[in-house]
């Protein structure tokens, strides 16, 4: 195995985290409402959303310690955060408690997907970027996956107090993957931009490529940072308009093409179709396992077609599934499979597109010194309608039925095409340093 590969692996692992410790709350939702005895508000606002809130301020802050302590002591905080998280989350003795330490946690989601990302994308070649950084994707649902199994597994296994075991396992590759990012080094263009460690980062380009000129490498990601640096710009000003909108909009429509919609209320969605012992095709092991088989599919296709290629494949799978299923509920015409092997193709897409594109083009699509703020607004943008969607959902399905909502979803995909075709550039097998000069080098005179 090459080096490249097993740090963007270790490194990876934090997407792992993030999917288990988002899913495996699912197998303590209603033990620890009983044993805490929580009315439906305490237990939405104390249990069940704790850690999304933590998402959300981990992902608007995360950009400080990955810029100012580094990417890699991020990525170790990051390890922490997440193993303090799942042993005190299983030790707690009250909701409090275990609210506080799943907010500890969220805050390790949050800067995971803003350091995480950005670290692969500085040290994966060009014509590799693509599927190193969408391992971290892979991982995501690969967590996620394997959360639900791991509920399923101890449930079966132990008493009452299994959600303990549940949400505590986490710990063990918590710890596993806080002592393999000790074996990565720092970012090459982090140390030449905040350490001026030109040697530093010379002996981790020729461990990356042997063959590489390092010398020209390096005058090159100084003279993209010099040219940057001339322009005096702060991040939210003309110069970084462009990559600031596509960075907004690609993690909008990752949002608004319903995924979390879909992935959280499920059996809600199953249960207003009528579809009785059907919706076995759509428990959330299958839907997990699903996620993975096609995010392994786009991680294969990321740098063969390209980003822009994937998200109209993905676009295509959305409409078409969101459509017949929004026909479905207006026409009544529910019960049977046709709902359910659409959810499949919907997820399916999701997989193949925006699940795997977009934590790789947005840690593209910045420059160096920027790249860790934006990736912390991609972040938080996606976090933040994911958190808007979440809550706003059962007032949504209590006022109205899957018709006018997934129509609603496909609607959302027609502009993503239109984002796609208009606005998103292809970044495939382009250097950083090009990608920045092509998206703010005309800012500059």
């Amino acid at each position: 195995m090459s080096k490249i590969l097993k740090w963007s692996l270790f490194v990876a692992m934090a997407g792992f985290l993030f999917g288990f410790d988002t899913a495996v709350i699912s197998g303590a939702d209603k033990p620890i409402q009983e044993l805490w005895g929580l009315s439906d508000l305490q237990h939405g606002l104390f249990i069940m959303s704790m850690a999304l809130w933590g998402t959300v301020i981990g992902a608007i802050f995360g950009n400080w310690p990955t810029d100012r302590l580094g990417r890699r002591p991020t990525l170790l905080i990051i390890g922490v955060l997440y193993l303090v998280s799942a042993v005190g989350s299983a030790l707690a003795a009250d909701p409090m408690w275990f609210s506080a330490f799943r907010l500890i946690g969220g805050l390790g989601v949050g800067m995971s997907t803003v350091a995480a990302p950005a670290y692969i994308s500085e040290i994966a070649p060009a014509e590799r970027r693509g599927q190193l950084v969408a391992l971290y994707q892979f991982n995501v649902v690969f967590g996620i996956f394997m959360a639900y199994v791991s509920n399923a597994a101890l449930g079966a296994l132990l008493d009452a107090d299994a959600w303990r075991w549940m949400v505590g396992i986490e710990a063990l590759p918590a710890l596993v993957y806080t002592l393999l990012v000790f074996l990565v080094p720092r970012s090459p263009r982090w140390l030449i931009l905040n350490r001026n460690d030109d040697a530093g980062a010379a002996d981790v380009l020729q461990q990356i490529d042997p063959r590489a000129d390092t010398g020209r490498q390096i005058a090159e990601i100084r003279a993209a940072d010099e040219r940057d640096q001339r322009s005096h710009s702060r991040f939210f000003s003309k110069r970084y308009r462009l990559p600031i909108l596509l960075a907004f909009l690609m993690a909008f429509f990752n949002q608004f093409t319903g995924i979390n919609f879909v992935l959280y209320y499920a059996p809600r969605i199953l249960e207003a179709a009528e579809l009785g012992s059907n919706a076995a095709l759509l428990s959330t092991a299958g839907i997990g396992l699903i996620m993975v088989l096609f995010t392994m599919l786009g991680i294969a296709l990321i740098d063969k077609l390209g980003r822009r290629t994937l998200m109209y494949i993905g676009s295509a799978g959305y409409l078409i599934s969101l459509s017949i299923i929004s026909h479905a509920f207006f026409t009544n015409d529910l019960g049977g499979a046709l709902i359910p092997l659409q959810l499949c193709l919907f997820v399916a897409a999701h997989g193949i597109s925006q699940g795997t594109v977009i934590w790789v083009f947005i840690s593209e699509i910045f420059p160096n010194r920027e790249r860790a703020r934006g990736q912390s607004l991609g972040s938080f943008t996606h976090w933040f309608f994911a958190a808007a969607i979440t809550l706003v959902t059962p007032w949504v399905l209590g006022a109205f039925d899957g018709g006018p909502v997934f129509a609603f979803f496909a609607v959302m995909m027609v502009l993503q095409v239109v984002f796609v075709a208009w606005l998103m550039p292809e970044t495939k097998g382009v250097s950083l340093e090009g990608i920045q000069q092509r998206l703010t080098g005309k800012a500059q005179a």
